[in-house]
């Protein structure tokens, strides 16, 4: 027997050793079970990613809802603000008003003051100059008389 023949013996020993010790069934039940747990992998690995975007897309939705109601507050700020700067410019337009009508009436109650202080001076020097005049000119009780008459005759023209 030559070389050829002795391998050919060798790998039929060999092939039926694998047969009986059934060694193709261990391998195809070792891939098998590698296939599962693979298998099993990739389906836990999906899951957790359809978690995982779930996740994401419900954070983006928070913030989102975030971003608009923080839109609404400086909206709703920026409204107040501007009603108050509105309200506080028309409350200082009317204090202004009211400040400068205060003025103008105490300024018009200065000036009757002032008119009436200086017809008094007139009437007194007038009454003062008539009773000199009259002083002069007329003498005794008719004087007297005469100047009470025209005293309250002036003040009434005045009145």
């Amino acid at each position: 027997m030559d070389a050829t023949a002795w391998a050919l013996v060798g790998l039929i020993i060999f092939m039926s050793l694998v047969l009986y010790l059934k060694v193709p069934a261990m391998v195809t039940k070792s891939l098998d079970e590698r296939a599962d747990k693979i298998r099993d992998e990739l389906d836990e690995a999906r899951k957790l990613r359809e978690e995982a975007q779930n996740l994401l897309a419900e954070y983006q939705a928070k913030r989102q809802a975030a971003q608009k109601e923080a839109d609404e507050i400086v909206s709703a700020a920026k409204r107040e603000a501007s009603v108050l700067s509105e309200d506080a410019a028309r409350k200082t337009a009317e204090f202004v008003e009211r400040r400068t009508a205060s003025a103008e009436q105490k300024i018009a109650q200065a000036e009757a003051l002032a008119m009436a202080e200086v017809r008094s001076s007139a009437v007194d020097v007038a009454i003062a100059a008539a009773e000199q005049i009259v002083a002069g000119k007329v003498t005794g009780a008719t004087a007297s008389g005469l100047i009470k008459s025209s005293i309250s005759e002036i003040k009434t023209k005045l009145n």
